[in-house]
């Protein structure tokens, strides 16, 4: 794993705002989320020419082979935009759960291809309880002459609406496996989920004898699927800290031009604390994100609980902001025309994604020891 300097990570980071303030602009968001694919293919060949989607696979396999650090850094800005990619799907969380199981004949052929973007895998892991637990995984495979069958249904999975290859777990007579598994087959049904944030493609997955090909996992599964995850909170926690510190940025401007009863209303004592509040609230979760990716790059036995910390921090920080953004902005906030409302249901939409605040801060204190 390369990890660049400070220096290298700011331009980094700036490389990808710019991309995002050219091509992730909130006109380009209204209207990429109302496709039937959810994202722009142009600004996905544009992440992909300046190595974001590979940014975290292994070099041998076409990627940038940066880590934690360097994709919160990134997170942070696509958060901003409120950027409609599978990014978060294939490029972190399929990208990483197939490096984690190590099986070396399958990345080969699959990984620069989905470091490219070329190919867009999503992994299904949870079932309907969306308990992201091992106990939480609810398909079975079962082994045939010649390969294995899929039988259940996965819950909650990004993106599987675009993807070219479905990475699952399931259940066997002597525990956890990983399959790959071709979504175009007639036994297997993706059904979109609806969500409040159109932004965001979720589906479930229904196997109804589906072929797949058991992936050769070169260490337990679950500790695989465990490090994906982590991978995953840690670039979630950046997203909603970014999309915190937008909110944050455009609510303030908006006090200082907005005139009430002849003054501004940014001058009133009431609103002054509120601004102050979220201040607070959006650069302690800028911390937090930061400190779990640092952590996570370079593990120790307290990396478990700074992940857990980010994630329901950045996670109550982002709907905090919003929906006091909101408030602050008054009426015109709850206007279709205004974009305070598309930051409030993606940080709604965010705090569910691989558990709740109450199930982060459950595992915050086991890290803990309490």
């Amino acid at each position: 794993m390369n990890t660049l300097s400070s220096e290298e990570r700011n331009a980094l980071k700036d490389s990808v705002s710019k991309l995002m303030s050219d091509a992730s602009t909130e006109a380009e968001v209204r209207r990429v989320m109302e496709t039937a694919q959810g994202f722009d293919l142009d600004l996905w060949r544009a992440l992909s020419e300046m190595g974001v989607i590979g940014l975290i696979t292994d070099e041998k396999f076409g990627g940038s082979g940066v880590g934690p650090m360097e994709l919160e850094a990134v997170m942070e800005e696509t958060g901003a935009a409120l950027l409609c990619s599978p990014l978060l799907a294939s490029g972190v969380i399929a990208a990483e759960l197939l490096q984690a199981l190590g099986d070396e004949t399958l990345n080969a052929d699959l990984m620069p291809r989905v470091a490219t973007g070329e190919t867009i895998a999503s992994a299904v892991i949870t079932g309907d309880r969306g308990c992201w637990t091992e106990s939480g995984v609810d398909i079975s495979a079962t082994a045939l002459e010649g390969g294995w069958q899929l039988e259940g249904r996965g819950n909650y999975v990004l993106h599987a609406q675009n993807a070219d290859v479905l990475i699952v777990i399931a259940n066997t007579e002597s525990g956890l496996a990983a399959y790959a598994v071709d979504p175009s087959d007639d036994a297997v049904q993706i059904e979109a989920l609806p969500t409040l944030d159109r932004t965001l493609r979720i589906a479930s997955v229904r196997f109804s004898g589906a072929s797949a090909k058991q992936i050769n996992a070169t260490r337990p599964v679950w500790e695989a699927v465990s490090q994906a995850l982590n991978l995953a909170l840690v670039a979630l926690a950046g997203e909603q800290a970014g999309g915190a510190k937008k909110v944050l940025d455009f609510t303030v401007e908006y006090a200082k031009t907005r005139i009430q009863f002849g003054r501004q209303i940014g001058s009133f004592q009431a609103i002054k604390h509120m601004a102050a509040d979220l201040l607070v609230e959006t650069e302690s979760a800028i911390s937090a994100a930061r400190h779990a990716a640092s952590s996570l790059a370079d593990p120790s036995s307290h990396t478990h609980e700074a992940i857990s910390l980010a994630a329901f921090a950045c996670a109550d920080a982002f709907v905090r902001t919003a929906a006091d953004g909101v408030q602050m902005h008054g009426g015109i906030a709850f206007t279709w025309e205004h974009p305070a409302h598309l930051y409030l249901k993606r940080a709604r939409a965010n705090a569910q994604l691989f558990g709740s605040s109450d199930f982060h801060r459950e595992n915050y204190l086991k890290a803990l020891g309490g």
